[in-house]
This record gives C-alpha cells, structure tokens and sequence, in this order.
C-alpha cells in the first residue's frame, strides 16, 4: 500500500493531535488548514493568537476551530514550570523554566511531556538542536534507548514499481561509535517496519568484509558484529561498499552467502557527513522523494522540519509524525 495512504488509513481509525512549535509561519498555517480540509488530525498551534490569525488571514488559510496557544498567557503555565523544574532535577530553577517555556519548542514539548497532544512537529524556524534538546530533557529517550538518532524514508515510484529505502544517520549524531552505530542500526530498522520495508540493513563503508583497512573500517566491522549480537532476529551485514551492498552483480563477486548484500534496503552509514551526502544524492540524482529527518529513539514522536521546507513538506511530515503517535 501506498506510505501515505496507510498513515492516513491509521490516522482516521485514531484521531491524533498534533502541536505545531512555530504557528505564524505561513508554511505551518497552510499545512494545517490543508489538515482541517482533509480532517486528519486535531491540530495545536503555538504562538500569540492574534498575530497567528492575522498570519492566516493574510495567506487566505482557514484554520477556524484549531487551537491557538500563546505561553504568555497559558492557563496551565504554572502546572507546566513546576512539571519542568521536576524534570529537570535541580538543573534549572522555576524562572528558568517559565522562561524557556515562553518559547514555542519547549512550550511545545511540554504539552507532548503533559499528555495535551500526541506529537510535535518543528523546525520550520528552529534549527535541528533547537527541536531536539526541549525533547532530550523534557520527554526524554524511551526504555532502552541512550540516544537519539534520525533516518530518512527515500520513496519513489517509476512505471508502477515502488522503491523505498530508509537511510540513518543522516542528521543527528556527527561521529557515532560502535555503540550508538548499533542502536541506530536497530532503531531505523525498526523505522523502516514501520513504513513497510522489510528492513536488511547494511552498515556501510568504503571496504566490503575486510577488503579495506582503517579505524573507520574497524568502527563498522565492529558495530556489526555488536549489532548481529544486540538484533540476532535482524537481517545485517558489513562492512560493505554501497555497490556491494545494493547491486546483487556486485555481491555475487564481493561477498557470496552475504543475507543482505545486493538486497539491502536500510543503510547505516558510519558518520552524518556520508548520511548526509549520500541521502541528498538519491534525493537529488536519483528522483526520490526524502521524508524525515524523523526522529528515532525518544518517548514521543517528535520530528524536525527543515528551515528549507515547504507546506507539501509540512503536511506530510504532520502525517507521519502523528501517524507514528
């Protein structure tokens, strides 16, 4: 089934609320009146409510009936400082709290935190750390996650014939170790179930089992192994080259027996500067669409825009974040 089309199936069997950090931005309020059009989720805008409603009226965007949050004059601001200052643990007083709480990423996050929505989208404005650390200290990382990584859905359809393919970590963390390589290893595999990949993982590299030699090398042979040890359900290899582990004429002369070479379809790569590159060269070159960053690992599903992004963008991220809730 179509990606969409089964988020939204979802979406409709269970009504979701969504919390939008940055509310007067034009690409937010058409997205959002895009989802009251198509009745899909409750939607919760942050921001000062007449600047919000003068922001859509400008843009022609009917957003009557969604609900408009200004922190400055929350009803429940002083429930919500003192449920930050527990969170925090000493780390921050109460007049640091109210005054992280006037903006709308914590805002946001504390409403996900206190059960008022179900999942939060941002970064329209806000850049990527800005969306991240309200959701690392205040909804913090689920039972057995010690981080938080990101992936990107890549999807494309070509004379009838769907690809898709979910690419980690292209985001987040910078020079991962062994350690985290494994978690971000299972965790997007667990992403890429979720929109339907039957997940063979590759952990990625300039060498292919052992033809190459180097602390990079090691670092993903080694979180291989660690993975294959964490995950022993999970189909993965590596270290693999990226022709070895997409091309099967390439596997059947590099590494015969392999269960996922020349069939992988979730990509571990050993640093963000090759995530990263490598995700905007299939965006780019190869026609995919690229859906995320989504983010991996944390209690709630919160994801992260980028400043770039356009209303389509918003719309179906605010599918997929509240699809995931």
């Amino acid at each position: 089934m179509d990606m969409f089309a089964k988020l939204i199936e979802n979406l409709r069997a269970t009504r979701r609320t969504i919390v939008f950090t940055e509310g007067p931005d034009p690409r937010i309020l058409e997205a959002a009146a895009r989802l009251k059009k198509d009745d899909l989720m409750d939607v919760i805008l942050v921001g000062k409510v007449d600047e919000v409603r003068a922001a859509a009226a400008a843009g022609g965007f009917d957003i009557e009936g969604q609900t408009i949050l200004d922190p400055a004059d929350y009803e429940g601001m002083d429930e919500m400082v003192q449920t930050m200052v527990d969170l925090r643990k000493g780390k921050m007083t109460a007049e640091e709290c109210r005054a992280e709480l006037q903006k709308g990423n914590y805002f946001g996050t504390m409403l996900v935190k206190q059960g008022k929505a179900d999942a939060l989208l941002g970064g329209a404005t806000y850049s990527t750390a800005d969306t991240v650390r309200p959701a690392l200290q205040l909804v913090k990382t689920k039972p057995g996650s010690k981080i938080v990584s990101s992936c990107f859905i890549l999807d494309r359809t070509v004379d009838g014939q769907n690809d898709r393919y979910c690419m980690a970590d292209c985001a987040i963390n910078i020079h991962p170790t062994e350690d985290e390589l494994v978690e971000i290893a299972v965790e997007s595999a667990k992403t890429a179930s979720f929109f339907g990949i039957d997940p063979k993982v590759a952990m990625l590299s300039y060498s292919t089992l052992g033809s190459g030699k180097g602390e990079s090398v090691d670092l993903v042979k080694n979180a291989t192994a660690k993975t294959k040890a964490a995950a022993p359900e999970l189909a993965v290899d590596g270290e693999l080259q990226f022709d070895a582990a997409f091309s099967p004429v390439v596997a059947a002369t590099k590494c015969q027996g392999s269960p996922v070479a020349g069939q992988a379809n979730t990509f571990i790569f050993p640093c963000i500067e090759a995530g990263n590159i490598g995700y905007k060269i299939a965006q780019r070159l190869g026609g995919f669409a690229a859906y995320g960053p989504i983010l991996q690992g944390l209690n709630a599903p919160i994801n992260d825009l980028s400043r770039g992004c356009n209303a389509d963008e918003v719309y179906q991220m605010a599918i997929i974040t509240a699809g995931m809730a």
